[in-house]
């Protein structure tokens, strides 16, 4: 195996590394990676990333984009086993798309403000793409990406594409209406299809209100686990364990945390 140990290493290195990891001689686990088996753990490195940037924890963060990288890496150095594209072709790809989508910084189109970028942004994207209509954006939008998240790049591309949105107060005027529905229908079988209906609305009002449906949640998942964990150490400083007490007695104590 010919490698070259230094003090610092470069891109370059990382392309080098991930080969010989998948050369003959290399690593037994990295010589039958596929796609498809690495998937998940792309997408994990990436959540993780972003868990760094939360944290804001600067450390974390650039390991956690270093393995980002690394499976980028891994992924190009697999369709170059295939004759397909290398890591550079993918550089020079990502390269040509931000100068085509910034004429304003490469080229003579004037955008003074985020507002105008934006503009422009759809526009040459639509044109790039060849997509021909607003729906056609819409379903170029990821399927993989969290529901949430979808949901809300789906209003934001309707709102662009000329849907007038309502206001605050109609949206939650009609979730209303949808609850009371569901509430009407809870023994008539599958609800899901409502569920997703009052969800979707729900990413629609907080694109409203200038909030990440996605980022609501998480931080609502958080402040979930502290009430549940303070509700706990209440119990156990009676040296009981909350699974031994009655769900009715913890309904109560839960509630008047409220």
């Amino acid at each position: 195996m010919e490698f070259q140990f230094k003090e610092k290493y470069d891109i370059n290195d990382l392309v080098k590394i991930v080969k010989i990891l998948r050369s003959p001689e290399g690593c037994p686990w990295d010589k039958v990676q596929t796609h498809e088996t690495i998937r998940q753990d792309f997408i994990e490195e990436v959540y993780e990333a972003v868990e760094a940037i939360d944290e804001k924890d600067t450390a974390h963060l650039k390991e956690e984009l270093g393995d980002v990288l690394l499976n980028v890496v891994f992924h190009a150095v697999l369709e170059e086993e295939q004759g397909n594209f290398d890591f550079n072709d993918t550089a020079d790809d990502v390269c040509k798309k931000m100068i085509f989508r910034h004429p304003h910084v490469f080229g003579n189109t004037k955008a003074d403000t985020p507002e105008e970028v934006l503009a422009n942004w759809d526009k040459i994207k639509m044109q790039s793409k060849e997509q021909k209509s607003v729906t056609e954006t819409m379903e170029s939008v990821s399927k993989s990406l969290p529901s949430l998240i979808r949901a809300q790049k789906l209003h934001k591309k309707a709102e662009r594409g000329g849907l007038l949105p309502k206001s605050p107060e109609e949206m939650i005027d009609e979730i209303s209406g949808k609850l009371a529905q569901l509430k009407e229908s809870l023994c008539e079988g599958d609800n899901s299809e409502k569920i997703g209906d009052i969800l979707f609305e729900m990413t629609g009002l907080a694109k409203a209100l200038d909030t990440e449906s996605e980022k609501s949640l998480y931080n609502a998942c958080g402040r979930f686990i502290e009430r549940f964990d303070q509700l706990e150490k209440n119990v156990g400083k009676a040296g009981i364990k909350i699974q031994n007490v009655s769900p009715d007695v913890v309904r109560i104590l839960w509630e008047d945390k409220k």
